[in-house]
């Protein structure tokens, strides 16, 4: 397969590479030409998504991270570096859900959720700025939700933790702007991918999706959200800072 230029060279950073969204952007990242480092919990998902890389001439390597614990995501900034010797772009993607009341939800729940999802990206922000500073530009994309911008049933703690995530970027790429570092969010709506039907089995997504009607009468795909992380990284978006990028079919402009 021949490549495009636009990410040769690059080394690319994705946290929870393995399915879903994750291995669609690693492996649209991979197709321009990226050397892609995939993180996560999940061994054999994740060295699945590096051998299809690999398959299709791409070069990239799998290392199991916890991403709510320090010590963790430090090693793996260090290992990319050691192995590919710079870090040009992360997308801090891993994350948890449950779906559960507000009063249901145990302090387990909370921190589960929380650590997972905003300490985790707090935590890979705080690794993954030095590196870039050491090189004087870098790029990061992180994962929210919907869920952080509008409220939503049942999703107290994950809108809680995508919130921040956003809240979180927005006060990140400021402090960071004049270094060379830009630092966006992607809030995606519902997705079709096969953690959803785990989630929302049959006729819950049904209800779901009757309980949130999206003026573009369907799911979002993995690829779609994969597009818009790859652009906010490329240099097409050089003036782009801080801003929290909607892909909702919609919803949000209701």
């Amino acid at each position: 397969m021949l490549f495009s230029k636009e990410f040769n060279g690059k080394v690319v950073l994705v946290t929870g590479g393995s399915s879903g969204i994750g291995k669609a952007t690693a492996l649209m990242f991979a197709q321009e030409g990226a050397k892609v480092v995939i993180a996560g919990r999940r061994v054999a998902e994740g060295e699945q998504t590096v051998h299809e890389i690999c398959e299709i001439g791409g070069d990239a390597i799998f290392v199991k991270t916890d991403l709510s614990q320090a010590s963790e995501i430090e090693a793996l900034v260090n290992k990319t570096v050691d192995i590919y010797g710079r870090l040009d772009c992360a997308f801090n993607n891993a994350g948890v859900s449950k779906i559960c009341s507000l009063i249901d939800s145990s302090e387990e729940d909370w921190d589960y959720i929380i650590n997972t999802n905003l300490k985790g990206t707090w935590l890979s922000l705080k690794y993954e700025i030095p590196q870039m500073l050491k090189q004087g530009s870098g790029t990061i994309v992180n994962m929210a939700s919907v869920a952080g911008v509008a409220g939503t049933a049942e999703l107290s703690i994950y809108s809680a933790s995508k919130g921040g995530i956003i809240a979180l970027t927005k006060a990140t790429a400021i402090e960071y702007a004049k270094s060379g570092i830009r630092i966006n969010v992607v809030s995606p709506a519902v997705i079709k991918t096969p953690i959803l039907e785990k989630i929302l089995p049959g006729s819950q997504l049904d209800r779901f999706m009757a309980d949130h009607p999206y003026p573009i009468e369907r799911l979002g795909t993995p690829d779609e959200v994969g597009e818009a992380v790859k652009w906010l990284c490329s240099d097409k978006t050089s003036f782009i800072t801080g801003q929290n990028m909607m892909i909702d079919g919609g919803y949000t402009a209701q």
